[in-house]
């Protein structure tokens, strides 16, 4: 692995990989990172406490500002973003997957992203299935008015793509936010560990007067949840009681009490990403 190279001037964008036990997943997201044509930014990669040794033989050699943190234990996804927030230099953050690989021109579409609109805080990008690249796996996140989240999109033709266009928040596995915005509205709500947290900053945003611009040109292959399995109990867990929590803390009150009862009668079992 690459020692830290840190330059005196800041860079624009601080890229964010939150990784544990991601195998060789980590090193395909690094090497899509160092192919990009916008150079100005700088790789935080977070380890929540690997043991699979992802990260003793992680090879950030083609990256020229690299930084390596280092838990002692398991923080979940939440959390750890919000550090690598805390720690980044740029003025804007970019949230990846370690199982997303982004095009090489994804970072220089979020640049053309922040300056065509200028007042928007929150970009989602566009994510491909990584087994089958003819259809998306995500076009930002969606919330219907009875609680549910769903990733827009998912599973349907490429052909599908919607334009450029409003969604109800950025999906935490390719997404791009400014650093500010985001440390002043609190970050990911870290009870969340992982699942749901993108939607409940999203609402968040939301309630502050922001909102999140779905920008396809920013496009990355997702495996999705490739690490934690998308079925697996420990995702249904997560997924079901994080899209309870997002509704219950989020909804206005008077929208609660008149929509409480038909989101527990229609609710799914689970949201993972």
């Amino acid at each position: 692995m690459s020692s830290p190279n840190i330059s005196n001037t800041p860079p624009w964008a601080s890229l964010i990989i939150v990784s544990y036990n991601s195998g060789d997943f980590l090193q395909k997201a690094v090497n899509a990172i160092a192919d990009q044509t916008d150079r100005d930014f700088e790789l935080i990669v977070i380890d929540n406490a690997s043991t699979d040794g992802s990260i003793a033989t992680l090879d950030t050699s083609a990256i020229d500002r690299f930084r390596l943190l280092q838990m002692d234990q398991n923080l979940g996804f939440a959390k750890a973003n919000n550090i690598a927030a805390e720690a980044a230099r740029g003025e804007w953050i970019g949230l990846l997957n370690p199982d997303t690989e982004a095009f090489s021109d994804w970072l220089e579409a979020f640049h053309a992203a922040t300056q065509a609109h200028p007042s928007v805080t929150m970009f989602a990008g566009a994510t491909l299935n990584t087994t089958d690249p003819s259809l998306m796996d995500g076009a930002g996140d969606c919330y219907h008015i009875l609680g549910i989240p769903w990733r827009g999109g998912f599973g349907r033709s490429i052909a599908e793509m919607p334009d450029i266009g409003e969604c109800f928040s950025a999906c935490g596995a390719s997404a791009f936010i400014h650093r500010r915005t985001f440390l002043d509205i609190g970050g990911f709500d870290e009870r969340f560990f992982c699942y749901c947290e993108d939607v409940d900053l999203g609402f968040r945003f939301r309630l502050q007067g922001h909102i999140s611009l779905f920008w396809p040109a920013a496009k990355a292959y997702h495996f999705g949840s490739a690490i934690t399995g998308r079925v697996s109990a420990f995702s249904l867990r997560h997924g079901t009681r994080n899209r309870f929590w997002v509704f219950i803390k989020n909804m206005p009150l008077g929208g609660l009490i008149l929509i409480l009862p038909l989101h527990m009668g229609v609710s799914p079992v689970s949201y993972t990403h």
